[in-house]
């Protein structure tokens, strides 16, 4: 005859079984969705952000382009799908991938241990090299004449983390620090000198100047900054859509089409290394 102590034993065992069963079979779902609900509908929605050359911009005819893009078009071809992109904002771009508004982010997001905490990333796809941005009135020649005036950023990107500890070590009185919600509200800012230099990538800086589009900017040397290094992001509990992209960025490098699109929009000689020295991602 079972006591009391037996039975309750046997019955919370029977429950913990059921719910890790459960559990099990939801993490299978969750693993499973995107890359299942991307092949049903046989379409990819990428998150971009579209006012950032050369990464992602609008070209002559208005249609979404740069290396960006382009990646997301090879990840659709390879997938068999059709790409869509949604232009995702600076600041949009975690939870538009959270809310399920797109199915991947290939958005120049840099990867940091605060962002791997609500999404997941791939190993590197690109590597950018930081310049300081000034405006031609501003005097600036190099990223020390900025201590003491007026600087800004991107709220919540890796290059106003950078900007904002060089502008808290300095402790100037008068200098002053301005968050922006996007990168073209940061670029007029400094095009109409209301700031006087922002952190940002080489390729970006070049691009900008070449458009003609915002007619004061001049760079005016590297920033001293580490390698930035993005990845593309994808849904947290999605170990199969991730491993499958993993693949995917891995033979963009091995068949040489990264270096060809970094030639293509960055135009800054050789692909740099998607690796940071003396550790393996």
């Amino acid at each position: 005859m079972k006591t009391f102590a037996s039975t309750r034993r046997s019955v919370f065992l029977a429950t913990a079984l059921i719910a890790g069963m459960a559990f099990t079979g939801l993490v299978q779902a969750q693993s499973n969705a995107t890359l299942d609900k991307v092949l049903s509908a046989k379409t990819l929605r990428c998150g971009i952000q579209l006012d950032f050359p050369p990464a992602g911009f609008r070209n002559a005819q208005n249609e979404p382009d740069g290396y960006d893009v382009a990646y997301c078009k090879d990840m659709a071809k390879s997938l068999g799908v059709t790409a869509q992109v949604v232009e995702t904002p600076s600041a949009e771009r975690i939870p538009a991938l959270v809310n399920n508004r797109i199915d991947v982010l290939i958005a120049s997001t840099s990867i940091t241990p605060a962002r791997s905490m609500t999404v997941a990333f791939t190993q590197p796809y690109v590597s950018f090299v930081n310049v300081v941005l000034t405006n031609k009135a501003s005097g600036v020649q190099k990223f020390a004449d900025l201590k003491g005036r007026q600087v800004g950023g991107v709220t919540g990107t890796t290059t106003e983390q950078d900007m904002k500890a060089a502008f808290e070590k300095w402790k100037d009185p008068k200098g002053k620090y301005t968050g922006y919600g996007s990168e073209s509200e940061t670029f007029l800012a400094l095009n109409q000198k209301k700031i006087d230099g922002v952190i940002v990538s080489a390729g970006t800086a070049a691009a900008l100047v070449k458009s003609g589009q915002y007619p004061n900017l001049v760079v005016k040397g590297e920033a001293p900054t580490p390698a930035d290094l993005a990845g593309i992001a994808v849904r947290k509990g999605d170990p199969d859509f991730l491993r499958w992209s993993n693949v995917f960025v891995w033979n963009q490098v091995r068949t040489g089409r990264y270096a060809e699109l970094y030639g293509t929009y960055f135009g800054e000689g050789k692909a740099p290394a998607l690796t940071v020295e003396g550790v393996d991602y």
